[in-house]
């Protein structure tokens, strides 16, 4: 049986960067049958996400329905997260799927209570809240906070150390701390190294 990956870029992720992270994803699991989606929500919040994304809904189920695939994973980063959590929701047959959260919106109850959701978040190596030393990426603490230790996964790469930085690193093992507000987003797939840890 093959695998087939469905990815979604998180707020304004553009079809080139979703070019750049396919190439990436393919050169290193030839084995693996990639779609990678830009973000269309004119908002970075969960409505906006999945509303931007409303047309296309249908098509990615009858391809996933379709493809045969065992597994097939659905993969969002950042409000992209919002918009796999709703086309799980909808996929009557959860048997061969694998829901995938990398630093977004969290899947929900019902999602999380399946054993092969992921939910991921990264920090520096050194971070520690309380003793105020290192940083996290975007949503790690809300993460943190709803998800629990035992089920976030957490990279703790080192030389990234901004909150957007390491955002990005969960889809681009290349990012660097040059990304550090959000008007730096248009680079956070330059270089693009794809992040496949989730991927078993």
């Amino acid at each position: 049986m093959s695998i087939y990956v469905v990815f979604f870029g998180g707020f304004q992720a553009s079809k080139s960067d979703m070019a750049l992270w396919l190439a990436s994803a393919q050169k290193q699991r030839k084995d693996v049958d990639f779609d990678a989606f830009p973000y269309l929500g004119a908002t970075s919040d969960d409505a906006g996400a999945i509303s931007g994304f409303s047309k296309q809904f249908a098509g990615v189920i009858k391809k996933i329905e379709g493809s045969g695939a065992d597994p097939t994973y659905i993969v969002g980063h950042s409000s992209g997260c919002a918009i796999a959590n709703e086309l799980d929701s909808r996929l009557k047959d959860h048997d061969h799927i694998a829901l995938v959260a990398l630093d977004g919106f969290p899947p929900d109850a019902s999602q999380m209570k399946r054993s092969n959701t992921q939910v991921w978040s990264a920090t520096t190596p050194d971070y520690d809240k309380r003793k105020k030393l290192g940083n996290a990426s975007l949503n790690y603490e809300k993460l943190l906070g709803r998800i629990g230790a035992p089920r976030l996964q957490v990279y703790k790469p080192t030389g990234v150390t901004t909150t957007w930085a390491l955002h990005f690193y969960l889809v681009n093992a290349a990012a660097t701390n040059k990304i550090k507000t959000t008007k730096d987003l248009n680079i956070g797939y330059a270089a693009c190294a794809a992040n496949l840890g989730w991927l078993k």
